[in-house]
């Protein structure tokens, strides 16, 4: 269920956004999203990557307008940029050439404010934020944490009702990702900040049930709200409790629903978008679960805190093993199927031999690239004929992900060659059959 706050300072109301594909098609990336963040309120965005999270954030500034539906801020409906919203990015977005103290300084000027009073409330920002002292530093003299900091005193300076922060830890080491957030937490606890709402997109479960009151897990192509969950759970909270492992524990279930076995179910036609999974993340997990299982599965929690994974990191992997029929997964629990574990015994030969007779009968992109290259004389194609086929269904950035992806199975399995220089398919040195069995 979706929970609408009537009280809410920002909401999207029935929203979705199309980008253009190929022939005057579209692809819907968000579909019919309704939900609200009220006053006092940290939402965090969970989903697999490609769910759409990060368009919803940007929707929700106003920096990328929906298709249909609309967001409104404050009951108004938003129209672009907002002066009472601010977002701090994944990737810092700082000005090399500007000091620690002009780049807060930015968000002041555009809104005309005057130099002594811009100057004034930059310094307190920084000085609240942790960075007294470094105010005439430059971007490259600084730590990654200490960038951060930065990002976030040039959003809170303008002092926000809301702040939104797309994957605005992801960048750092865990330490400093672990210090930023609990001093982010503190800032918004003892209410040291002006900020009313706090949305927050994450790949992380642990670090959003540390922060947000709400969680809100997105299904995938398209991105719709799958689940909506309260986090009923005092501050400080101690990840080892068991109301946290329980809270991850459900999050991990409704993700699988929402991420891994839902996308391979609908995985028909060269157009499905493919995971983002090199083969050697395939065979590494194949090998950790081998090792790990116990009574046969291992559950997901277990898995991602084994292999120290994100979401966005472990479930495309998993789609990938659960497409070729290497690996299954049920409710929360992962075990590989009878032609994972023959893989994972096998020698370095027979295991491409076995990855490349799955690849050609579970996936029809790589079935038609080969398909292609056999009917061909010369058993050659090139690169854009594919991509034509598949920005029928795609993105432009979209198809060529998907494509460069099938490139990295099918090379492995030796179904195809590929010259990267020449953007060139052939059958230089095949060793599969073309034939799915």
């Amino acid at each position: 269920m979706t929970r609408v706050n009537t009280a809410s300072l920002l909401e999207l109301r029935q929203a979705t956004k199309r980008f253009p594909a190929g022939e005057g098609g579209a692809v819907t990336v968000i579909d019919d999203v309704s939900l609200g963040v009220g006053a006092g309120e940290i939402l965090a965005l969970l989903g697999r990557s490609g769910c759409g999270k990060s368009t919803l954030l940007r929707m929700l500034c106003g920096l990328s307008p929906a298709s249909s539906g609309e967001v409104r801020y404050k009951g108004r409906t938003v129209v672009g940029p907002q002066p009472g919203i601010s977002m701090v990015f994944q990737n810092f977005a700082l000005f090399p050439w500007l000091t620690v103290l002009q780049n807060v300084e930015l968000g002041l000027e555009a809104q005309g404010i005057g130099r002594e009073q811009r100057r004034k409330r930059a310094l307190q920002a920084i000085d609240m934020i942790g960075l007294d002292g470094f105010e005439s530093a430059f971007p490259k003299e600084l730590s990654g944490g200490m960038r951060q900091r930065v990002g976030f005193a040039r959003a809170l300076v303008v002092n926000p009702d809301v702040l939104l922060m797309d994957e605005a830890f992801s960048a750092l080491d865990v330490p400093t990702a672990e210090t930023l957030r609990n001093d982010l937490l503190d800032l918004w606890l003892e209410r040291q900040i002006p900020t009313r709402a706090i949305v927050m997109v994450s790949h992380n479960i642990e670090e959003a049930l540390l922060l947000a009151d709400r969680v809100v897990i997105l299904d995938s192509n398209p991105g719709r709200v799958k689940e909506d969950l309260r986090v009923d759970i005092k501050h400080p909270r101690d990840r080892d409790s068991r109301p946290f492992k329980q809270l991850m524990e459900r999050i991990y279930g409704v993700m699988t629903r929402a991420g891994v076995t839902a996308q391979v179910a609908r995985a028909t036609g060269i157009g499905y978008r493919l995971p983002q999974a090199h083969v050697g993340q395939m065979l590494g997990m194949l090998e950790e679960l081998s090792l790990a299982e116990r009574g046969g599965s291992v559950e997901l929690a277990q898995l991602a805190a084994m292999t120290q994974m994100t979401v966005d990191d472990l479930f495309p992997i998993l789609e990938a093993l659960e497409l070729l029929d290497f690996a299954r997964v049920s409710g929360q629990l992962v075990e590989l199927t009878r032609h994972g574990r023959s893989l994972v015994e096998a020698d370095i030969l027979r295991r491409k031999v076995i990855f490349g007779e799955h690849l050609l009968r579970k996936v029809p992109l790589a079935d038609h690239v080969r398909r292609v290259l056999d009917e061909r004389a010369r058993q050659r194609a090139p690169k854009g004929r594919f991509l034509r086929e598949l920005e029928d269904f795609l993105t432009e950035e979209e198809a060529e992900r998907v494509l460069a992806v099938i490139i990295d199975w099918g090379r492995y399995a030796e179904i195809f060659a590929f010259d990267a220089g020449a953007g060139l398919f052939s059958l230089e040195n095949p060793v599969a059959d073309a034939t799915p069995r």
